[in-house]
Order: structure tokens, then C-alpha cells, then sequence
């Protein structure tokens, strides 16, 4: 019995290397024109072969991997102004130090084309997931993701 546990968990650790995973599915924000961002989530689809993004468990989007034209990536560091200034009202002092400290967004652009009309999506990815992500964008969709600015020091 022990044996052919063994050998059930090798066939499941050699198909999921070989890359049978059906899609990977990622918690991201949707950036607008305006900058504001809603909570989505990114789907990688290798049964359907496209990019769902989803919005309060709607469809917002469905990209076909031929689609897509390229994906790039970015981090951007800003200071922590407005939240220091806040937290400086709140506990005299505090907020200063918080003031001085940087914080990164990471940021998956994906351009892509439907019916010969160019777009842009503009995701935020979490600080845990982003690595991931980029990894699985390329196994998912065989596409390489172009580092941009920042995104050339990350040592992705």
C-alpha cells in the first residue's frame, strides 16, 4: 500500500512539472485611466488559452493569448507622504518616520489588440505574488515579459 502511495505522488509531481496545471489565478488591482484601482483578480487560462480579469466575480475582460501583444513590467517606488502625514496627525512624531520610508508598486502592463485596435491593461500586482506572476505569464503564454525602467534592476 505504501508503494503504491509512493508511486500515486511521483505520477502527480511528474505532471504538475510538466506543466498540466489548468490555470493559475492571481489577486491583482485593475488600475483605470484615472489611476483608481478596483480589487480583480488575474486569470491565466491554459484550457481556454487567454487572460481573464475579473472584477467583483464578473467577467471585465477575456484576452486571447494570440492576442497579446506583449507584457512589461515595472516597479515604482514613491514616498509615503500622505499616509505619514496622517499617521503624524494621529501620534505626534510617528508620522515622520513614516514619511521617509519608500514604498513599490509593481505593475504588469499588457498590450494587446482587439480586432486590430490596440489597448492596454494596467494591473497591480501584490508585493508576494508579483514574482509568480511573471513567471507564469511566460509558462502560461509562452511570452516573455519586457522589464521596463525599474523593472530592469529587479533581477527578475
Amino acid at each position: 500500500m505504501k508503494r503504491l502511495i509512493a508511486i500515486f505522488a511521483g505520477l502527480l509531481l511528474t505532471a504538475n512539472s510538466l506543466g498540466f496545471a489548468d490555470e493559475a489565478s492571481y489577486n491583482v488591482k485593475l488600475a483605470d485611466a484615472k489611476g483608481k484601482q478596483s480589487e480583480a483578480k488575474l486569470i491565466l487560462s491554459d484550457q481556454n488559452k487567454n487572460v481573464v480579469v475579473r472584477v467583483s466575480d464578473r467577467s471585465l475582460i477575456m484576452i486571447p493569448y494570440d492576442n497579446v501583444d506583449k507584457f512589461s513590467y515595472e516597479f515604482t517606488k514613491k514616498h509615503r507622504v500622505t499616509e505619514g502625514a496622517i499617521v503624524m496627525v494621529a501620534s505626534l512624531g510617528a508620522g515622520a518616520i513614516v514619511m521617509l520610508t519608500k514604498s513599490k508598486s509593481h505593475w504588469l502592463y499588457i498590450d494587446y489588440h482587439e480586432q486590430s485596435i490596440p489597448k492596454t491593461m494596467v494591473l497591480r500586482m501584490d508585493k508576494s505574488d508579483y514574482r509568480k506572476i511573471l513567471e507564469d505569464v511566460k509558462t502560461y503564454t509562452g511570452k516573455d515579459v519586457e522589464m521596463l525602467g525599474n523593472g530592469r534592476n529587479q533581477g527578475n
